[in-house]
């Protein structure tokens, strides 16, 4: 038998959750991954179980729309400030929950200064991220910080120092190789908990109710 590719493994089991996760509410699982009217959901899991959809693009979408995956900075500094680091801590919590998944972080600044200096300075910004995140708990082996675009991707275009573009970003690069936590049990038991604890339990009152009254029994009704 052909051995499965990585992304598809990923792809069943990112569906299996979507589908616990809509056992306890009314929207349609894998709503969280697509914002179009009914049915894009399932479109999209069936394009992501079958290898189609690029998964990377999927969870940085979700990621964007979860936590925070920017950064800013103050003017010529790769320093982390206390909002920074807030923002960078519930980025981890979340990178936490896919330890399948490799990350990449990208620097930025403003339009001050020659390309080199703002190039070196982007880069410094990526890797004062990374070097946060892995203080957090995330293996440096799952975070890239290997590109700066320096000044070449303002958000603002002004020539004055502009703290907006002064900024890192962070987003799914792609898939752990050779990951061992895919289908290992330990998703297994992580789905399982979840799945318990949304389940509602019902009162042992309204159980002895319900048999007293034939609901639920063999052969009661039509």
């Amino acid at each position: 038998m052909q051995r499965e590719r990585p992304a598809l493994r990923f792809g069943l089991i990112l569906a299996a959750a979507l589908v616990l996760a809509g056992c306890t509410s009314d929207r349609e699982a894998g709503a969280d991954y697509e914002g179009g009217g009914f049915g894009n959901a399932t479109m999209n899991n069936t394009l992501m179980m079958s290898g189609e959809r690029n998964i990377a693009i999927s969870l940085t979408k979700k990621f964007a729309a979860d936590v925070q995956n920017t950064v800013n900075f103050a003017f010529n500094s790769a320093a982390l400030d206390g909002q920074a680091q807030e923002i960078l801590r519930r980025q981890a919590d979340w990178i936490k929950q896919f330890p399948e998944v490799r990350f990449r972080v990208y620097g930025h600044t403003d339009l001050v200064g020659s390309d080199a200096y703002n190039k070196a300075l982007g880069l410094r910004r990526a890797q004062a991220v990374v070097a946060f995140l892995t203080a957090q708990g995330i293996s440096r082996a799952r975070l890239e910080a290997v590109v700066s675009f320096g000044k070449t991707q303002p958000l603002v275009y002004t020539q004055a120092p502009n703290e907006q573009n002064r900024r890192t970003v962070t987003e799914v690069s792609g898939l752990m190789a050779r990951s061992p936590q895919l289908l290992n049990g330990k998703y297994a038991e992580v789905i399982f908990r979840e799945y318990v604890s949304g389940a509602t339990q019902i009162p042992t009152n309204q159980v002895s109710n319900q048999n007293s009254a034939g609901v639920g029994m063999s052969g009661s009704g039509n």
